[in-house]
């Protein structure tokens, strides 16, 4: 069966998910995280890319992320792949791949989605019981978007910056996301939709997704169906449009 496509249009938030290579560790050392940070702002500047919210763990990253146009997310996953790669390689001692050789993706509808996606990513060194509270994490971006702490990767995205009047209310009502766990199925949701390639959004979003590109797009659940809510350095296989 062939691949879907993945696909990429300018303006639209996706949520981006690479792994390491059979699932074994990418980062070795805090010198590690801060090398792959200061490559993504390197590739951030040079591809016009917008991020609002990523996490780094020990086998996999999470990036959430604007493009300009549709290529720019590609010329990101390339040129930090292999800059990085190459830090590896030659800090390490080592040769061949670090990552899986596909990347995954998913479009996030912006108005009911994103902050959800945010927390998602956020949320992952609690879910994986490395920490109690995602301010405990050093690698992620929830010590800047809850807490204030300065991270030049950055840029909130407007529906962020909804959330209040001033950086204090916004950061309080972020915070009060974080009150409750996040709903089984909408981790449910965002999993179905990294793992098959489709947007993360409402019956709208969906048909928007469809009209642009001439496909159908729907999240499909694995095994038993239920009610939807609506993660390679490489270029191939990809629908780029712009909208």
């Amino acid at each position: 069966m062939p691949r879907r496509p993945r696909i990429h249009l300018a303006n639209l938030p996706l949520h981006i998910v690479q792994r390491g290579h059979n699932r074994d560790a990418c980062f070795f050392a805090d010198e590690d995280y801060h090398t792959y940070c200061h490559w993504l702002g390197e590739a951030l500047k040079s591809t016009g890319c917008l991020l609002h919210a990523y996490v780094q763990m020990t086998n996999h990253v999470h990036l959430l992320l604007t493009p300009p146009e549709p290529e720019a997310i590609s010329r990101l996953v390339i040129s930090l792949g292999r800059r990085y790669v190459q830090y590896i390689n030659k800090t390490y001692r080592r040769t061949g791949t670090l990552w899986d050789s596909r990347y995954k993706s998913s479009l996030v509808q912006a108005d009911d989605y994103l902050l959800l996606c945010q927390r998602y990513i956020e949320l992952n060194p609690v879910r994986a019981d490395m920490v109690n509270d995602p301010a405990q994490y050093r690698w992620s971006s929830y010590r800047a978007n809850g807490l204030g702490q300065a991270d030049p990767l950055l840029t909130p995205h407007d529906v962020y910056l909804s959330l209040g009047r001033s950086d204090a209310d916004r950061m309080e009502a972020y915070r009060a996301l974080f009150r409750s766990e996040l709903d089984a199925d909408a981790i449910g949701d965002i999993r179905t939709a990294l793992d098959q390639g489709q947007p993360l959004g409402d019956s709208r979003f969906l048909d928007s997704i469809e009209r642009a590109t001439g496909q159908r797009r729907e999240a499909k659940p694995r095994g038993r169906p239920r009610k939807q809510l609506a993660e390679s350095d490489g270029a191939e296989d990809q629908l780029l449009i712009e909208i």
